[in-house]
């Protein structure tokens, strides 16, 4: 089982951690439900009609958290890493998870403090892979940091997902999908 720490409670972080604790790894999501998704309405959410941000939150972070994840509604202070070893400290102490995803929105301070390039333009951004996956070993992010003029909700979740294939196929050694069969009558 592998320690996995999402820092970021907004649609991809969540995304992340649902497919990540449904196959029974240690999952930490960090937040303080700042998300701008308290500002959005979703009606072009595949398979929602229309929902408002806050409200969808709710049934993610439910869901989240009846898949296994553990939620944590504080703040990540720091981040480092020595030798490889990833640290992340909070208020209530400090742990060493194997992999990292960051989905810190339009300010990434994480990432910065990380010495992850953050490239300038209209909007910063961090270059990640297909992924998610940054220069930095077992360190992903994704969200509107790696998409700043994609920031949709949807996108978001997707890039949540695929970062979480990813990590799932470097834990197994091959790669997976994540695949559910209705269940028989």
């Amino acid at each position: 089982m592998a320690q996995i720490t999402i820092v970021g409670d907004g649609p991809g972080g969540l995304s992340a951690a649902l497919f990540l604790a449904r196959s029974d790894n240690e999952v930490r999501v960090y937040g303080t439900d700042a998300t701008v998704m308290h500002f959005a309405f979703l009606n072009n959410y595949l398979g929602i009609d229309a929902i408002s941000g806050t409200d969808f939150q709710t049934v993610a972070k439910n869901q989240v958290k009846d898949s296994g994840a553990t939620l944590l509604e504080q703040e990540v202070e720091s981040v480092t890493i020595d030798s490889g070893a990833l640290t992340v400290v909070t208020a209530t102490g400090a742990h060493s998870p194997d992999f990292l995803v960051l989905s810190e929105g339009k300010a990434m301070p994480l990432a910065q403090s990380l010495g992850i390039q953050i490239l300038a333009g209209e909007d910063e951004m961090v270059p990640v892979d297909q992924n998610g996956r940054t220069s930095i070993a077992n360190v992903y992010v994704i969200g509107r940091s790696a998409r700043p003029t994609r920031s949709q909700a949807i996108i978001s979740a997707g890039d949540g997902a695929a970062t979480a294939l990813d990590i799932l196929s470097k834990i197994e050694g091959r790669e997976v999908q994540d695949w559910d069969s209705p269940p028989k009558a």
